[in-house]
């Protein structure tokens, strides 16, 4: 006779919520949903008590779990596990370390990322609210790193957080999600790595080799956000990567795969799952295969 299911915690609590509130009303295995063999057509009723701003699963239908056997798998649902209640306390995270502060900070920034480095053109209303929430996170980011009990920046930080993954930002426009797959397989082979130090890794390591291909959204990100003034979309791009990295870096994350303890010779496994998991060819901004996202690990070390 259980009501619904509240989480109190950050991204994982709520996503073992979500993933128990779908669970209980299905008479087969919960891992069926994320396998891709169920689809949650109905779960109990959440709720979040919000403590760790980061992964955006207070305001969205998303989740992502990992199984014993280490496979991370996300699930996407619309409203069927989307929260129908979340208390963002900024209070709850003065405690916060440093640390998980800043992976947090950089888990919100990628969830806004992977929206917006769409190939989907005529969009410059979510263009404009993606680039708005970054600056804004990166505004004040730096501020709940030097003072841990500043309320209106941890409140900023906290409610960056949920508009980041509550779907705002992919309004109309195709996702591309490349990043948080890869990292997905690191922390999942490695779980003391945590999800957004892996990303502040990986995303510039995938920027790096898409803008490639395709620079010109991110030489647009990187003039719009960051200042760069280069007339050539590549070299607009590169820098802009640049200054990321050092962004993340000022926060105290890493700046490659080796600093995290991730070997070389657990590349083709990590790309192997990837694949396995997500399919042959990834992506929407630039799709990859099993080559390019071997070439992103690599240059990730």
């Amino acid at each position: 006779h259980v009501d619904g299911v509240i989480a109190v915690g950050g991204g994982s609590a709520i996503d073992t919520a979500k993933a128990i509130a779908g669970g209980i009303l299905y008479d087969g295995d919960f891992w069926d949903f994320y396998a891709g063999k169920a689809i949650v057509e109905e779960a109990l009723p959440i709720g979040v008590v919000l403590t760790i701003p980061a992964a955006g699963s207070e305001g969205s239908g998303n989740s992502v779990i990992t199984s014993h056997d280490g496979k991370k798998i996300s699930l996407r649902t619309d409203m069927s596990l989307r929260p129908k209640f979340s208390c963002l306390n900024p209070e709850l995270t003065f405690t916060l370390p440093p640390y998980q502060t800043a992976c947090g900070i950089c888990d919100m920034m990628i969830h806004i990322f992977e929206r917006y480095f769409s190939p989907t053109s005529g969009v410059e209303v979510t263009d404009r609210v993606a680039e708005g929430l970054i600056m804004a996170i990166m505004t004040e980011a730096p501020k709940v790193m030097s003072s841990p009990e500043d309320y209106e920046a941890r409140a900023n930080i906290m409610w960056s957080g949920t508009l980041a993954h509550n779907g705002l930002c992919g309004t109309g426009r195709a996702e591309d999600w490349t990043s948080h797959f890869m990292e997905h397989e690191v922390s999942a082979l490695y779980p003391e790595v945590a999800h957004g130090a892996g990303l502040a890794v990986m995303v510039p390591a995938w920027m790096s080799y898409v803008a490639k291909r395709n620079p010109a959204k991110v030489a647009q990100f990187a003039r719009r956000v960051l200042g760069v003034t280069e007339a050539d979309d590549l070299s607009a791009a590169n820098n802009g990567i640049e200054r990321m990295r050092e962004f993340f870096t000022s926060l105290g994350l890493p700046a490659s795969l080796t600093s995290l303890g991730v070997k070389a010779s657990d590349i083709p496994v990590m790309v192997r799952r990837l694949h396995e998991n997500k399919g042959a060819v990834i992506g929407a901004y630039v799709p990859l295969a099993a080559q390019d996202t071997t070439a992103i690990y690599e240059s990730a070390l």
